[in-house]
Formats: C-alpha cells, structure tokens, sequence
C-alpha cells in the first residue's frame, strides 16, 4: 500500500543505465616528417557509473518519485597520439540512511546504506577499449585494430528506506503511540482519536538525563492482517526491522490485554521470525484511567517474559520510568 499525497517516499522503483565505454583508436602516426609512423592510438574513456551515496540530511526518496530513468555518460573515444578519450561522468544518487538496493527483477538484495558519505556502485561503467598501440608485437608491428569499449549496464532496481531508530513503537491504531512521541520528544505527529492517524513514520529524538539521547519512531499501526498486507501492512512492518528495541504498546482500555500484545506478536514472526529477537517492553498506555486495584489486577494477567510499565503520556505518568528502562536496554 502507498500513501497518496505525502512527503514521506520510503519505496521506488528506478531503471538505471551506466555508460558506455569509449572504443580505442586504431590511428597510426602521422605527421610533416614521418609518413609511416608506428600505431599510436590512444584508449577510450570508461562509461560513468551509477552510485548510490548515503546522505544523513535526507529522511525520504521522495526526490527519486518521479526520477525513475537515471542515465550516466558515455566514455569518450581514443585518439591519436596516444590521447586518451575522456571518462564518462558517473550520476550520483544521494537517498536516506537505511536505505536499500534490490534487484527488480530477482529480488535480490543488492547493499545497504547505513552511514553518511557511504557509496555502492548500483551499475558499473562500461570499460574504454584500449588503442591499437596496445596490440603492438615483434611480429605485428602495424595493428590495424583497436578494442572497442564495454558495453552498457542497465535494469530496473528497487530503493527501499527502512527508518533508522533506536526504538520502534508497536500497537494497535490509537494506541497512544503518537502522543508519546510529542511528549517524549520535539516531534510533531498528527494525533486524533481515529484509527491510522499515523499514516507515515515519524522519528523523535528523546533527551535524556542531561547529555544523553535516542531516537524513537512511531510507525503506523498495526492490524490483524498487517502480515499479508492488509491495512499499512507490508510499509510499516518492513520499518521495525531496523530498530533495536520495540516498545509494544496497548491502551488500557483494551478488554483483553495480554491477547492483543500476543496478536501484535503474531504479526511480526509471520512478517519475519527474526524480529523475535529484538528486545521487547511492554507499555499500557492511558493508564491514568485506571486505580491501583484495577492496575493489580491488569499485572496478574500480564506477560511474565518482558518487563511491563503502566503509563500515561498525558499525565506524565511512568515516563521517567519508561525512559530509564528504555535507555538500559539500549545499552545493555
């Protein structure tokens, strides 16, 4: 599914060409004192390549949405007097952190981009043909050929970003996902008592203790389904395999707790068994509307395998709690 009408690109799909290699000169030298001079071709240049160049500054491939032909030049030819033709200048792809190449066609995953100023050749230039002055032997003294350039690379690749974040956040729609964003952070999601509010991520970056930092993504909810595509789907579950931590979270109102976290569980192994893996916490959110009898209730049917926080972003409460605990996992 892909969201209408939004700055947030996180998917396309791009045909990339690299250039040609230029063909080597068969010239033979020539001038005002030498009629029959010796093969003196020069190589050809070598085509451009396509490379793709990490760039933290960049949140998403919307630059790329209606790029999708992505040429580089072709290498110049040789010349005589052993000139050399001229390469073909490479084209630049600058995409988010986080992003990934594929293989249109196979699927195969290709790189990944993770660190600024980081590059991967997505098609390699083709190479210049070298002059005849390369074929030159003791027994053929006059070549009268040269090699001919590489030919071009091309295809249709597939970019896709995965936000880079320290924590994700799990839930249902109207989980209170958003408003803990905007309470632990600077960011400004849309939040609105309805269902996928959310409708793209949103990253925060969450002070803590003085000099200390991580940051959180809010990412679209989920639904039962979400695993074969239904509602965000395949978008929101493809973003929390970057995060390190998960933070599960389901409102306190929900009738049957610990049901709906094992739903949102299940979710994510028929996804990808590996997000298992990650460090779990499980926050119940709202809870400034319950008592503390209620809330001893809730804990005898809570989860036993991660540890569980009872939270309110509106009331502040817990979250000291929940920072803490988020940092410890971070650096364990």
């Amino acid at each position: 599914m892909r969201v209408k009408n939004s700055n947030f690109v996180d998917y396309v799909k791009v045909f990339c060409r690299s250039g040609r290699g230029g063909a080597g000169s068969a010239h033979f030298l020539r001038d005002k004192t030498t009629c029959k001079g010796g093969p003196d071709g020069g190589d050809g240049g070598h085509g451009g390549s396509i490379i793709i160049r990490g760039n933290k500054q960049m949140w998403t491939l919307l630059h790329l949405r209606y790029k999708k032909h992505i040429f580089a030049e072709h290498g110049g030819i040789g010349t005589g007097n052993h000139s050399f033709g001229k390469d073909g200048k490479s084209s630049y792809i600058d995409v988010p952190l986080g992003t990934i190449g594929k293989d249109a066609e196979t699927g195969e995953v290709l790189f990944e981009i993770t660190e600024d100023g980081e590059e991967h050749v997505m098609v390699k230039g083709g190479m210049g043909g070298r002059g005849n002055a390369h074929f030159k032997s003791p027994t053929n003294q006059s070549p009268r050929y040269a090699q001919p350039g590489g030919d071009v690379v091309e295809g249709w690749f597939i970019l896709e970003l995965k936000v880079l974040a320290d924590i994700g956040l799990v839930g249902f729609p109207n989980a209170g996902k958003s408003t803990l964003l905007s309470v632990v952070s600077a960011a400004k999601p849309q939040i609105a008592n309805y269902p996928f509010t959310t409708l793209v991520p949103n990253l925060g970056i969450v002070s803590y203790r003085g000099d200390k930092s991580f940051i959180m993504a809010d990412i679209p909810g989920i639904i039962e389904g979400a695993s074969e595509g239904k509602g965000l789907g395949l978008r929101f579950l493809r973003h929390i395999e970057r995060n390190s931590t998960l933070l599960f979270m389901v409102p306190a109102d929900t009738d049957d707790i610990a049901k709906e976290y094992e739903i949102l569980l299940g979710e994510l192994q028929k996804y990808n068994p590996e997000l298992l893996d990650k460090d779990r916490i499980l926050a119940i959110s709202k809870s400034d509307m319950l008592d503390e009898e209620l809330i001893g209730f809730i804990k005898e049917e809570l989860p036993t395998d991660l540890p569980c926080l009872f939270i309110s972003s509106v009331a502040q409460q817990g979250i000291t709690e929940l920072k803490d605990l988020i940092w410890k996992k971070l650096n364990e």
